[in-house]
């Protein structure tokens, strides 16, 4: 499967989870993750990301089978509402990336540890086949926010780490064509090292694979506005567009349309 990257493209969130960090994002039930599906189908989505377990800042953890179960709700509704729409997976479990590929055919695996957690993860993404999204974190969701020392500043210690991972990848037989780097904002970083990622964006895409951006709603907006989640819709289609300007090429959001109208309108400027 091949993504097309001629314009940025915008994957919209599925949190088929009950304590994910937006409590608008929330849709643990098959009732609301079929209106989030086809809210995110009608504004104009091209991917839509299915989540069963919230990587939140301190999130407790979910027995596999209980995240396989949301992924299954989660993507199954997808192929059945829209049949043609790009889906990735939000795990570092091989073992549900495994099972998604063999019960849903191929999609993307979006793997917040770039294989870290799971050493199995790269040989099952090289053997599926898939697109790999890699991002860098250090640690676990439960431990992240205690691991933000770096030796170096934090934009050369990420692409220092994705020079070094990616190499890994290659090796583990992941098709260069297929692999995504996720810089990771909020993911043991503070608020000023994710501004500090934000203004070095481009040298992540400098290293020649596309590069998604992962800041909707999260608190590098919510905090310093002095503001909630919900209210951080404008500053996130604010740092979208410099995430655009910098050469991100995917946008991964709660806000559908907002995004896909900044798209267009980047594209727009662009010309």
């Amino acid at each position: 499967m091949n993504i097309d990257f001629s314009s940025p493209q915008v994957m919209a969130i599925l949190n088929v989870t009950p304590d994910s960090f937006y409590a608008g994002s929330r849709t643990p039930e098959a009732e609301s993750v079929e209106r989030r599906v086809r809210e995110a189908v009608s504004e104009g989505a091209q991917l839509i990301d299915v989540g069963g377990y919230s990587s939140r800042p301190g999130a407790d953890e979910v027995p596999a089978d209980e995240e396989w179960r949301r992924v299954r709700l989660g993507v199954g509704t997808v192929r059945r509402l829209a049949p043609g729409m790009t889906v990735s997976v939000d795990t570092f479990r091989s073992e549900v990336a495994a099972k998604a590929v063999k019960t849903f055919g191929p999609l993307v695996v979006n793997d917040i540890s770039a294989g870290e957690l799971d050493p199995a993860m790269l040989s099952v993404v090289a053997d599926c086949g898939v697109p790999y999204i890699a991002m860098h974190m250090k640690g676990d969701p439960k431990t992240m926010q205690s691991q933000t020392d770096y030796r170096r500043d934090i934009v050369t210690e990420v692409v220092g780490y994705f020079r070094r991972r990616t190499d890994e990848m290659l090796a583990a037989g992941i098709r260069r064509e297929n692999i995504i780097l996720d810089p990771g904002f909020g993911f043991a970083k503070t608020t000023e090292q994710n501004y500090e990622l934000l203004a070095g964006l481009h040298r992540l895409c400098a290293l020649g694979y596309p590069v998604l951006a992962g800041l909707s709603r999260k608190s590098m907006i919510y905090k310093v506005l002095d503001a909630t989640p919900a209210e951080s819709l404008a500053g996130t289609v604010a740092l979208g567009w410099e995430c655009l300007r910098q050469g991100a090429a995917i946008l991964r959001v709660h806000d559908v349309r907002e995004a896909v109208d900044t798209v267009k309108l980047f594209n727009m400027f662009r010309q």
